[in-house]
């Protein structure tokens, strides 16, 4: 295992011993146990950003979490690092799957030799500078396409333009002028608008960096139902993130108000009471309540109806029925019980700086008049 660390090179390069970087961490939780039987010699390799693979380790090298090593491409040879080893990986490559030649997993040739390190650093250097000029080609070439990212081969022999592009792009003489401008083997990989999110990264609406440049690497899709489930407004500006999608979050807590709502009455169906017709104005999901207005009222005048109560004036509505009053105690003593802000330092209040302040204050003796005076002391 290597002696030294080596700190971050790049952005989308974690290549400390530690694991500085959360995206796609596994915790190896069976590290310190020992197993009775043998395992298969598969470790994996992760590379720039979200690209990892898996790899034999032919030559039962000493190999430990966090170490550089040069594993085989088409053609030459890459940098990775190691992040997981162990019976672990077995359940990984269920998730990702390996890429295979000819039936056979890729090797790891050797740990990473300090020229490979230098040629690895070199290649990186030039990432950035390459994808601005690649971006200037398809510009010149009218393609209606963009280039997000560059990843070179530890080796320098190769390199993988990550593209975006919403419709089917040809893109076969730009794969020559790449060729013939930085003298590499190209590949050309296309990705969404979410996975461009990731690799560039940013600071989301809720203050923390955003979720897919960080731990997310399987991107659902998310729809307006989503929202609606949530009783959210659905306004275009507030649901897309970054990536001008609708954001991945809104699926985080869709199941828990799927469930709460499974016994919820139809909203669009008034009360009929005999004090009069009360309209839906919103829910309250997972306080199990819907608000209602009068009809002739102010939606300031809202009623706070617990859902049970609502399914029982419903099923009197349609039976022909109606009851004396909407809720079954008086509204503002049922309205306190399903209250749960309670001003109490009247921090609402809009005439709270009008009051005049009241308590007896003691006036406290100065002594600026004389300063040698001292006081009477008994």
């Amino acid at each position: 295992m290597q002696e030294q660390e080596i700190d971050t090179i790049e952005r989308g390069y974690c290549i400390t011993k530690t694991g500085c970087c959360a995206k796609l961490n596994v915790t190896d939780w069976l590290s310190d146990i020992k197993l009775p039987i043998e395992l298969d010699n598969i470790v994996e390799v992760r590379f720039k950003n979200t690209r990892k693979d898996y790899y034999q380790n032919i030559n039962n090298l000493n190999l430990q979490v966090g170490d550089l090593v040069a594993v085989e491409s088409s053609p030459g040879h890459d940098i990775g690092i190691i992040s997981l080893m162990g019976p672990l990986v077995e359940y990984q490559m269920k998730k990702h799957k390996p890429t295979l030649y000819n039936g056979e997993f890729r090797k790891i040739y050797r740990l990473a030799k300090p020229t490979d390190i230098e040629k690895w650093k070199e290649a990186i250097s030039l990432e950035h500078e390459t994808m601005i000029r690649s971006r200037q080609i398809t510009a010149d070439l009218r393609l209606n396409m963009k280039i997000g990212d560059v990843e070179y081969q530890g080796d320098r022999t190769k390199a993988i333009f990550y593209y975006i592009a919403d419709d089917r792009v040809d893109f076969r003489q730009l794969i020559k002028v790449l060729a013939e401008n930085f003298h590499i083997r190209v590949e050309m990989k296309q990705i969404g608008a979410r996975q461009e999110a990731g690799r560039i990264g940013g600071i989301g609406p809720c203050g923390r960096e955003i979720c897919c440049s960080t731990w997310l690497n399987s991107f659902i899709s998310v729809s307006t139902n989503a929202a609606r489930y949530q009783d959210i407004s659905l306004n275009p500006q507030k649901l897309a993130g970054q990536c001008g999608k609708l954001k991945c979050c809104l699926n985080y807590e869709l199941a828990t108000y799927m469930d709460a709502q499974k016994d919820f009455p139809p909203t669009n169906y008034p009360l009929e009471t005999e004090t009069g017709t009360y309209y839906y104005l919103k829910a309250d999901i997972l306080t199990g309540t819907y608000l209602y207005m009068q009809q002739g009222n102010t939606p300031s005048n809202q009623i706070t109806v617990p859902v049970k109560r609502v399914v029982e004036i419903q099923q009197l509505n349609k039976k022909g029925k109606k009851p004396e009053r909407l809720l079954l105690t008086d509204n503002r003593v049922v309205e306190k019980e399903l209250d749960t802000f309670h001003n109490v330092v009247e921090q609402e209040a809009l005439t709270r700086f009008d009051k005049p302040k009241q308590g007896n204050r003691k006036k406290k003796r100065s002594f600026n008049r004389n300063p040698h005076r001292k006081p009477n002391v008994k």
